[in-house]
Order: C-alpha cells, then sequence, then structure tokens
C-alpha cells in the first residue's frame, strides 16, 4: 500500500509526465494532428495513460477501483487530446488549456479516491490566508501594471531610439521575467542572485555602448532596467516586510 494519499497524487502526475512527454513519440503527435480523432495514436496514447494510472492506482486501491479510475483517466484524456488536435498546435494557450484539464481530471480522480474532504478545506483555507493572497499581490503588480507604468516613464526618451531591429514586444516581455525574477528573490530573501542578474543584463548591451552603435538604444535599454529592478526591489522589501508582520 502507498503512504499517504498526497504520494498516491504525486505518482498520478509523474504518470502523466511520462505519458505525455517521455512515452509519446513525435510520429504520434504528427499523426494526431493529421488524422485527429481516426489516429491509431490517439487511442494508444490514450492506452498508455490509462495503464500508467493503473499502476500507480493498483498500489492503493482494489482492483475494480483502479480499474475504473483508469478507465476514466484514458477515456478523458482522449477525448481532451481528440479536441486539441483540431486546435493549431503553436499557440501556448492551447498547450496550457490540455494540460491543465488533464491535471484536472488526475485531481478528481484522486479527490473521489481519497474521499476525504478535508484536503479542500485545507487549500482553500491557504488560498485565502493574508499571506497567499499578499504574495498573489504582488506578482500581479510586477506584472502588467508596472509595464504601463515604465512605459509611460520612459515614453519621453522612446522617440529618439530606433529599436527597428528589436523582435516584436520582447523588450516588455524580458522586463516582465525579471520582475518576476527579482520578486521571487527578494520574498526569498536571496539578494545575490539579482546581483548577478542585473550584471548578466547590463553585459549584454556593454559592446553595444563601448563601440558607440546605438548607444541610444543601450543606453534607454539600460535606463529601463534600473527603474524596473527599483520598483519590482521596492515592492518586493514592502511586502515582505508586511508578510513578516502577518
Amino acid at each position: 500500500m502507498i503512504g499517504s494519499p498526497l504520494t498516491t497524487l504525486l505518482l498520478l502526475l509523474i504518470a502523466h509526465l511520462a505519458g505525455d512527454f517521455l512515452l509519446q513519440s513525435a510520429a504520434w503527435v504528427r499523426d494526431k494532428n493529421a488524422r485527429r480523432q481516426r489516429s491509431r495514436a490517439l487511442y494508444l496514447h490514450a492506452g498508455v495513460h490509462g495503464a500508467l494510472a493503473w499502476l500507480v492506482l493498483i498500489s492503493s486501491q482494489s482492483f475494480a477501483t483502479a480499474l475504473l479510475g483508469a478507465a476514466f483517466i484514458a477515456v478523458t484524456h482522449l477525448v481532451i487530446d481528440a479536441f486539441k488536435s483540431h486546435a493549431p498546435a503553436e499557440h501556448v494557450r492551447y498547450f496550457v488549456v490540455d494540460q491543465a484539464l488533464h491535471v484536472s481530471v488526475l485531481v478528481i480522480i484522486w479527490a473521489w479516491l481519497v474521499g476525504d474532504g478535508a484536503w479542500l478545506g485545507h487549500a482553500v483555507a491557504w488560498l485565502l490566508h493574508p499571506r497567499t493572497l499578499l504574495v498573489a499581490l504582488a506578482y500581479l503588480i510586477v506584472m502588467r501594471p508596472f509595464s504601463i507604468l515604465i512605459a509611460l516613464i520612459m515614453r519621453r526618451w522612446s522617440h529618439g531610439v530606433d529599436n527597428s531591429g528589436t523582435l516584436a514586444d520582447a523588450g516588455a516581455r524580458i522586463g516582465m521575467l525579471e520582475r518576476f525574477l527579482v520578486l521571487t528573490f527578494v520574498l526569498a530573501d536571496q539578494l545575490v542572485p539579482i546581483g548577478f542578474l542585473l550584471a548578466a543584463k547590463s553585459v549584454l548591451r556593454f559592446g553595444d555602448l563601448r563601440e558607440d552603435r546605438d548607444r541610444k538604444l543601450t543606453e534607454y535599454v539600460l535606463l529601463g532596467t534600473m527603474l524596473s529592478f527599483s520598483l519590482t526591489l521596492t515592492l518586493g522589501i514592502l511586502i515582505a516586510h508586511w508578510y513578516a508582520a502577518l
């Protein structure tokens, strides 16, 4: 018997990742996208997930219960992947929705087999705890609101900068990622990695600045970086002190 309900959930998630990313070949993926619900690979793939789920569930459930749970996982996986095969493969949103649905099914099966609603109460209590809401608020602020604020502050210099050779919206996406990392490091009380992150960002533009190529663009990027780091550090320190006081 498996030690705890949490172990069962983790094993189900590991089995899902193994079935979707280790035991599924590129040929199967192409066949599913091309032939959709008529694809033999679609049914084989669902069968693999059912078999892996059964191997996990049989360790803690009766044969019939494990078989029923595995069959439900296999059928729902088949239906979800059949619908996904009609969507453009290159869109990230479809990949995220697909994985979220699969994980949701696993959680439902796990909750049904565990038969104890206490975990749901604990999860809701954790999500609604002021500390959790405070951290979520901080991450939301450093994403879009800070992007808009920084763009408004930097507008006075943006007209004189030639960014025709850069990727569309790349700067905004890089800014979001760097603020996400800075806030994470501050909340984890790990300030040293922030210095390495800032140094790496600066080194990328040092060659242009030294050789006087795109000097305005270089200064614009560095100014935006310092502003982004300063705002996020300030917010992170405030949130960390508030978090400790709760």
